[in-house]
């Protein structure tokens, strides 16, 4: 909302601070700087306030504002004096008001450092988590603007406003004077802090897709009168599912006569049905969509789900029209999948919403389903109806222009139903953002994720993205390091959500593998050792091998301490009469079911060949409940016999130590078994790990000097910094690096031999000369780089050589550097990439990197077990650890030096970019010989923010 003309000309109006946001209780709201044009829906907004909220605020009775006040309370400097305002429908629901001041507090400029701070919040729209929202908020724009701390004066009685105060998490003091409390608070970001916003955060997504999910009534826009069309099929849906709540049609052509259709009562408008409507399915064309979304606003529906084309994939003008769509919903405080959306399914019993295009509800479960395509969804619902799994939601969000998998993966979380995420991709609308929710999701359920159109240029229509620098491969180590299971296609993702959802996870890689075929056996053994499991040689059980056979030898495998998970292999068996017998795959899954549910809790899959029924007698369930033991015993063997044990609770360790109800997934064929096996067993891994995060050594605090760093930086860019950046010098860098502990060489510039002689005689034989040209930087076999030189007799023939052979001084640009002591000459890099936030990577130097691409990277802030891994999970990693009789390296030197790069990209998101090449890492230390270092403005806003919605 831009002011009017005489809006104070001396500072623009912030349009950066505008922001959507989710509040306690799942709806929406807009937060923006108050402007002169407010005067009205201020007075208006008072008007509605009860005296005794307006008595905390005035601390005296104050019935009505006068014209001084609303001058005041509207007219903004936007540094000295903000107010900013809550909005739903336009009108305002909540202020808040900062006011800089002095030590003395009275009104002051920069550079004072404190302001007093005060809240209104109408009392219709108190409980909603409002006020901590718009704290959030105020406190980052005071800090854009220079200032550190806040100043309160409240009122004893005004506990609701004490506990916004005191649960926010900033370091704070209390004080009572002259009857009141005294607050003051650091506005400084604290871990407590951060954590307050991010459960605030979880929590009010999360209720805002339950509302979505689980509606008491429903209404869809757009239902024929006559059958077939989108919105009838939506509404047969809704019935045939057995929704438990109230189902409504509406179409506005209605004639007077007609009040029902399919047996549910038909409306012309949402104004007519008369109650409340929780979530409409929209199905109307793209041109009366923005005259629904109105009816909804103004009866007060929670949600949306539009299934209606025509928006972001049909080009320039449909993007518009889906932005327009988007503010529409959220200025009523509603939400929406879609649009371009193929629907929603809850299986819960208590709420059997199918509000989809799906026209069979699948078969409950224990997997959430989250996809961006509807064919996709299509093709995942019927995959996974075909092996009998079931789900426990379902959504196809299309365009996702507000919710997005961000949103369900915050729903899931805590879901007690779902015990694995399932997604598809083909974009991430806040990447940074996703890494962060799916590391915290993953710790105690799997998420296991296929990203389409993961090659440049081929993002799909109506996605609006960042665009990403870095390959996919770089991408999906980041989502392995955040502990998502990383797979290529969706059948890949199926296999391994079967497995992860019905078995317990392995506490190794050691596998038996037993059937009744040898060739089978070792092809499945083969697999195994390819994809890193540690397989023990197959066990034949030979063709004749009867049902019985399989029970005793799972039995066996199982309760073999020595074995972590089993693959049972299996083709037609010879009967009696000396034929195949391939029929009753029924009584073969009856005895693997039997051995499961006996023997320790350990993962089972069955590999088949061409015997009938088998995949679908072991995907049925043998119990309705989860089976589940103790979280404390995560590996121990369960108990013989069936039990009645209880749901898994939020936050336990979910499928570690669960058998959904006996399930077994089969597989057709062995690679695809032992890959989603080898997936569960990564992710049991990576698991167990995170149950004891790393953390960045304390020493670190005590070796840098981010304060200095900062200075540096403010400097360097200036008053009016360039946006697109700027490199820094040799020198900058090394200054800049030197505050956080980086030392690196000193490098003199050569112009002639004279200067060369006169480098070397101050840094000391003997030395190096490099030629620093961009087309021959770090090119040694090119001829570029001339070392041990320990006399000036042969740097002075170097430097003729080198000059002889590649060209003149000024094309060459060289530089003298003293040795370092000898090593392996490593790679590291951080950069800030659009798509995927702060990335800090490893790689050897030259072709290991460069040409096979063998660079390691991890998301910042990396942690000592970041950095440790780091440097091990290269492919080339043994040449650090003494390959062939060498010595090996300084690697706790080389952790340490990630870890301080690491911190200084963390700690100033201006630092863009860093590259210390080479890095040499001796047997004892190691020296940095190169570096670089770049420079730009920071983003605005980033995840470590207050929270907000994507804006459109």
């Amino acid at each position: 909302m831009q002011p009017s003309p005489e809006q104070s000309p001396q500072h623009a109006y912030p349009d950066h601070w505008e922001a959507d946001v989710v509040l306690r209780d799942g709806g929406t709201a807009r937060i923006r700087p108050i402007t002169t044009d407010d005067a009205e829906r201020l007075v208006s907004f008072y008007e509605q306030v009860s005296d005794e909220s307006k008595y905390y605020r005035f601390f005296a009775p104050y019935p009505r504002l006068s014209a001084k006040d609303v001058h005041r309370f509207t007219h903004h400097d936007y540094v000295d004096r903000v107010g900013l305002a809550v909005t739903v429908g336009g009108e305002f629901i909540a202020t808040v008001r900062y006011d800089r001041i002095d030590a003395t507090g009275r009104p002051a400029s920069a550079p004072a450092d404190e302001a007093e701070v005060a809240f209104l919040v109408q009392d219709a729209h108190q409980g909603r988590g409002v006020a901590s929202t718009l704290l959030e908020h105020i406190a980052a724009v005071a800090r854009e603007r220079g200032i550190r701390r806040f100043a309160a004066e409240v009122l004893p009685a005004n506990t609701k406003m004490i506990k916004v105060f005191r649960d926010a998490g900033y370091t704070q003091q209390r004080s009572f004077e002259d009857g009141s409390v005294h607050l003051t608070l650091d506005l400084e970001p604290t871990a407590e802090s951060l954590a307050v916003q991010r459960a605030r955060e979880q929590r009010a997504e999360a209720k805002s897709v339950q509302r979505l999910l689980a509606p008491g009534s429903v209404a869809v826009i757009g239902v024929g009168r006559t059958p077939g069309g989108v919105g009838r099929t939506v509404l047969r849906n809704l019935l045939g599912a057995g929704f438990t709540g109230r189902v409504h049609a509406v179409n506005s052509a209605l004639s007077a006569g007609q009040d029902t259709i399919d047996g549910v009562p038909a409306h012309r408008s949402l104004g007519e049905i008369g109650e409340a409507v929780d979530l409409a399915v929209v199905a109307v064309p793209a041109d009366r969509v923005p005259e629904a979304v109105a009816d909804c606003g103004e009866h007060g529906v929670q949600g949306l789900v539009v299934l209606s084309a025509g928006y972001a994939e049909w080009g320039a003008e449909g993007r518009e029209r889906q932005r327009e769509l988007v503010r529409q919903a959220r200025s009523y405080g509603m939400r929406i999948i879609g649009p371009n959306a193929f629907g929603v399914i809850n299986n819960s019993e208590a709420v059997r919403l199918n509000a989809s295009l799906a026209p069979d509800r699948p078969a409950s479960g224990r997997i959430g389903l989250f996809t961006q395509s509807g064919a996709i969804g299509i093709a995942l619902l019927s995959g996974l109806y075909r092996r009998g799994a079931g789900l426990s939601t379902f959504i196809s969000a299309g365009n996702r222009a507000d919710i997005s998998g961000n949103d369900f993966l915050q729903y899931w979380y805590e879901d007690p139903d779902t015990d694995v995420a399932l997604l598809y991709l083909e974009s991430l609308g806040n990447p940074r953002k996703f890494t962060r929710l799916a590391r915290r999701t993953a710790a105690v359920k799997p998420v296991v994720v296929v990203k389409g159109a993961r090659h440049s240029g081929s993002t799909p229509p109506g996605h609006a993205v960042p665009v990403s620098r870095i390959p996919d491969s770089t991408v999906s180590a980041l989502m392995r390091q955040a502990g998502v299971i990383r797979v290529d296609t969706v059948t890949e993702m199926v296999d391994a959500g079967l497995l992860l959802a019905d078995q317990p996870l392995p506490a190794g890689g050691r596998v038996a593998i037993l059937g009744n075929s040898e060739s089978l056996g070792l092809l499945t053994y083969d697999v195994c050792l390819a994809e890193g499991l540690r397989p023990r040689p197959p066990i034949d059980l030979t063709t004749s091998a009867t049902p019985q056979d399989f029970r005793d030898a799972l039995s066996a495998a199982l309760a073999d301490g020595a074995c972590d998970a089993v693959i049972v292999t299996a083709i037609p068996w010879v009967g009696e009469n000396g034929e195949a017998e391939s029929g009753d795959g029924e009584v073969l899954a009856t005895a693997l079911h039997a051995a499961a549910a006996a023997g320790p809790a350990k993962p089972v899959a069955v590999v088949h060949v061409e015997i009938g029924g088998l995949a679908e007698a072991l995907s049925a369930a043998t119990s309705t409940v989860a089976q589940q033991r103790p979280a404390t015993q995560p590996f121990a063997a369960a108990q013989d016999g069936p039990t009645e044990p209880s749901a898994p609770a939020p936050g336990t360790d979910g499928p570690e130590g669960v058998r959904h109800g006996g399930r077994i997934p089969a597989y057709p064929a062995a690679e695809r078994a032992v890959r989603a096996l080898a997936e569960a067993v990564r992710y049991a891994q990576w698991r167990r790990q995170a149950a004891v995060p790393g953390k960045v050594p304390d020493f670190l605090d005590d070796t840098i000097d981010p304060q200095g760093a900062a200075a540096r930086i403010d400097a360097l860019l200036g008053e009016d910094p360039d946006p697109r950046g700027r490199p820094l010098g040799h020198d900058e860098a090394r200054e800049l690096l030197a505050c956080y502990g980086i030392t690196v060489r000193p490098t003199l510039a050569a112009p002639g031999p004279e200067e060369a002689v006169a480098a070397a005689a101050r840094l000391g034989y003997p030395v190096a000369l490099k030629t620093t040209a961009p087309h021959l930087r770090h090119r040694a076999d090119l001829g570029g780089v001339r070392l041990d030189l320990d006399s000036e007799a042969a740097l002075r023939r170097a430097y003729g050589d080198l000059t002889d052979l590649l060209g003149k001084p000024t094309e060459l640009r060289p530089v003298v550097q003293a040795m370092a002591p000898r090593g392996v000459d490593t790679v590291v890099r951080a950069t800030i990439d659009p798509a995927a936030g702060a990335v800090l990577s490893f790689g050897l130097a030259g072709a290991p990197s460069e040409l096979l691409g063998d660079t390691a990277h991890r998301l910042v802030p990396a942690t000592d077990r970041d950095a440790a891994e780091l440097i091990r999970s290269i492919r080339a990693a043994p040449v650090l650890f003494g390959w062939r009789g060498a010595a090996p390296v300084d690697t706790a030197a080389l952790e340490e030096l990630l870890l301080r790069v690491s911190r200084l990209v963390d700690d100033h998101p201006e630092v863009v970019s860093v590259a210390l090449e080479p890095v040499v890492v001796a047997p004892q230390g190691l020296s940095v010989l190169g570096a670089g270092v770049r420079l730009s403005p920071p983003p605005a806003r980033n995840d470590l923010g207050p929270r907000s919605l994507s804006n459109y």
